[in-house]
Protein backbone atom coordinates (compact mmCIF):
# COMPACT_ATOMS: atom_id res chain seq x y z
CA UNK A 1 0.00 0.00 0.00
CA UNK A 2 1.16 3.32 -0.70
CA UNK A 3 0.89 6.54 1.92
CA UNK A 4 1.92 10.00 0.25
CA UNK A 5 4.56 10.00 -2.51
CA UNK A 6 7.41 8.16 -1.96
CA UNK A 7 6.23 5.54 1.36
CA UNK A 8 5.16 1.85 0.96
CA UNK A 9 4.46 -0.51 3.19
CA UNK A 10 4.79 -4.58 1.93
CA UNK A 11 3.53 -7.40 3.53
CA UNK A 12 7.65 -9.24 3.86
CA UNK A 13 9.22 -9.96 0.82
CA UNK A 14 6.57 -8.48 -1.24
CA UNK A 15 7.41 -5.21 -3.57
CA UNK A 16 5.32 -2.72 -5.59
CA UNK A 17 4.57 -2.89 -9.06
CA UNK A 18 7.74 -1.22 -11.20
CA UNK A 19 4.55 0.37 -13.36
CA UNK A 20 2.62 2.12 -10.43
CA UNK A 21 5.58 3.37 -8.78
CA UNK A 22 6.36 5.77 -11.42
CA UNK A 23 10.30 6.55 -12.19
CA UNK A 24 10.78 10.05 -10.71
CA UNK A 25 9.56 8.89 -7.25
CA UNK A 26 12.52 7.69 -5.01
CA UNK A 27 10.66 4.61 -2.97
CA UNK A 28 10.66 4.23 0.84
CA UNK A 29 10.00 0.57 1.60
CA UNK A 30 8.79 -0.66 4.28
CA UNK A 31 8.55 -4.47 5.20
CA UNK A 32 5.95 -5.23 7.64
CA UNK A 33 4.72 -8.05 9.82
CA UNK A 34 2.06 -6.61 12.74
CA UNK A 35 1.95 -10.57 14.26
CA UNK A 36 -0.85 -10.22 16.79
CA UNK A 37 -0.07 -6.79 17.48
CA UNK A 38 -2.24 -4.06 15.68
CA UNK A 39 -1.00 -1.58 12.65
CA UNK A 40 -0.81 -2.35 9.35
CA UNK A 41 -1.76 0.80 7.42
CA UNK A 42 -5.00 -0.14 6.81
CA UNK A 43 -6.75 2.01 9.18
CA UNK A 44 -7.36 5.45 8.07
CA UNK A 45 -5.86 6.79 11.43
CA UNK A 46 -2.87 4.96 10.53
CA UNK A 47 -2.89 6.07 6.96
CA UNK A 48 -3.13 9.49 7.80
CA UNK A 49 -0.21 9.26 10.19
CA UNK A 50 1.93 7.77 7.46
CA UNK A 51 0.78 10.44 4.72
CA UNK A 52 1.92 13.36 7.25
CA UNK A 53 5.25 11.34 7.95
CA UNK A 54 5.87 11.16 4.38
CA UNK A 55 5.09 14.94 3.55
CA UNK A 56 7.62 15.54 6.42
CA UNK A 57 10.39 13.90 4.79
CA UNK A 58 10.18 16.37 1.89
CA UNK A 59 10.49 19.97 1.88
CA UNK A 60 7.21 22.35 1.85
CA UNK A 61 5.63 25.30 3.00
CA UNK A 62 8.88 27.86 3.30
CA UNK A 63 10.69 25.01 4.93
CA UNK A 64 14.21 24.59 3.68
CA UNK A 65 14.83 20.83 4.64
CA UNK A 66 12.22 18.60 5.12
CA UNK A 67 11.17 18.71 9.07
CA UNK A 68 11.63 14.65 9.74
CA UNK A 69 15.20 14.71 8.58
CA UNK A 70 17.32 14.63 11.30
CA UNK A 71 13.85 14.32 13.79
CA UNK A 72 13.99 12.45 17.11
CA UNK A 73 10.51 10.52 17.27
CA UNK A 74 8.24 9.10 20.09
CA UNK A 75 5.63 6.83 18.94
CA UNK A 76 3.27 6.38 21.84
CA UNK A 77 1.31 2.89 21.38
CA UNK A 78 3.29 2.06 18.90
CA UNK A 79 1.53 -1.29 18.12
CA UNK A 80 3.64 -3.41 15.17
CA UNK A 81 5.83 -0.23 15.70
CA UNK A 82 4.89 0.91 11.83
CA UNK A 83 4.65 4.90 12.23
CA UNK A 84 8.29 4.40 13.97
CA UNK A 85 9.49 2.34 11.39
CA UNK A 86 8.38 4.66 8.64
CA UNK A 87 9.78 7.72 10.49
CA UNK A 88 13.13 6.22 10.33
CA UNK A 89 12.69 5.21 6.78
CA UNK A 90 11.56 8.40 6.06
CA UNK A 91 14.83 10.42 7.75
CA UNK A 92 14.27 10.62 11.28
CA UNK A 93 17.44 9.88 13.50
CA UNK A 94 15.94 8.03 16.39
CA UNK A 95 12.84 6.99 17.25
CA UNK A 96 11.31 5.53 20.36
CA UNK A 97 8.63 3.11 20.71
CA UNK A 98 6.03 2.57 23.89
CA UNK A 99 3.37 0.28 23.81
CA UNK A 100 1.96 -1.45 26.97
CA UNK A 101 1.09 -4.89 25.23
CA UNK A 102 3.97 -7.13 25.02
CA UNK A 103 2.99 -8.64 21.72
CA UNK A 104 3.04 -4.94 20.28
CA UNK A 105 6.52 -4.84 21.79
CA UNK A 106 7.52 -8.18 19.81
CA UNK A 107 6.37 -7.12 16.87
CA UNK A 108 7.71 -3.95 16.85
CA UNK A 109 11.36 -5.21 17.10
CA UNK A 110 11.12 -8.09 14.55
CA UNK A 111 9.80 -5.54 12.37
CA UNK A 112 12.50 -2.59 12.96
CA UNK A 113 15.20 -5.88 12.68
CA UNK A 114 13.50 -6.67 9.38
CA UNK A 115 13.86 -3.04 8.38
CA UNK A 116 17.15 -2.61 9.47
CA UNK A 117 16.08 0.73 11.77
CA UNK A 118 16.91 -1.54 14.98
CA UNK A 119 19.85 0.41 16.17
CA UNK A 120 17.69 3.65 15.54
CA UNK A 121 14.93 2.55 17.83
CA UNK A 122 14.46 2.13 21.03
CA UNK A 123 11.38 -0.31 22.28
CA UNK A 124 9.55 0.53 25.89
CA UNK A 125 7.15 0.02 28.10
CA UNK A 126 7.94 2.67 29.94
CA UNK A 127 4.98 4.84 30.13
CA UNK A 128 7.19 8.12 30.84
CA UNK A 129 9.26 6.89 27.65
CA UNK A 130 11.99 6.98 29.74
CA UNK A 131 11.48 11.32 30.82
CA UNK A 132 12.54 11.40 26.61
CA UNK A 133 12.06 14.90 24.51
CA UNK A 134 11.49 14.30 21.09
CA UNK A 135 10.90 16.57 17.48
CA UNK A 136 8.11 15.13 16.60
CA UNK A 137 5.27 12.72 18.93
CA UNK A 138 3.19 10.47 16.73
CA UNK A 139 0.28 9.13 19.20
CA UNK A 140 -2.53 7.17 17.16
CA UNK A 141 -5.00 5.82 20.51
CA UNK A 142 -7.92 6.00 21.73
CA UNK A 143 -9.60 9.45 22.41
CA UNK A 144 -9.89 8.45 26.25
CA UNK A 145 -6.15 7.70 26.49
CA UNK A 146 -5.09 11.11 24.50
CA UNK A 147 -7.36 13.06 26.90
CA UNK A 148 -5.39 11.74 30.37
CA UNK A 149 -2.28 11.44 28.49
CA UNK A 150 -2.33 15.04 27.41
CA UNK A 151 0.22 16.20 30.29
CA UNK A 152 2.66 13.39 30.14
CA UNK A 153 2.86 14.01 26.29
CA UNK A 154 2.97 17.81 26.14
CA UNK A 155 6.20 17.42 28.25
CA UNK A 156 7.40 14.97 25.55
CA UNK A 157 7.50 17.20 22.71
CA UNK A 158 10.05 19.70 22.40
CA UNK A 159 9.56 23.57 21.88
CA UNK A 160 8.52 23.90 17.82
CA UNK A 161 8.36 20.22 17.81
CA UNK A 162 5.40 18.94 15.95
CA UNK A 163 2.90 16.21 17.65
CA UNK A 164 0.20 14.42 15.69
CA UNK A 165 -2.53 12.79 17.54
CA UNK A 166 -4.70 10.54 15.99
CA UNK A 167 -7.12 7.54 16.66
CA UNK A 168 -10.91 9.66 17.73
CA UNK A 169 -13.72 9.72 15.99
CA UNK A 170 -15.03 13.47 14.65
CA UNK A 171 -17.28 14.09 17.50
CA UNK A 172 -14.40 13.54 20.06
CA UNK A 173 -11.83 15.81 18.68
CA UNK A 174 -12.71 18.83 20.42
CA UNK A 175 -12.76 17.04 23.94
CA UNK A 176 -8.97 15.71 22.77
Amino acid sequence: MRFGRRLWVCPGGQRPDPATVGSDVDVVLLELDPGLAFGTGTHATTALCLEWLDSGATPGNGDTKPWLAGADVIDYGCGSGILAIAALRLGARHAVAMDIDPQALLATRENAERNEVHRQLHVTADREVEKTQADVLLANILAGPLVELAPLLAERIRAGGRIALSGLLVEQADAV
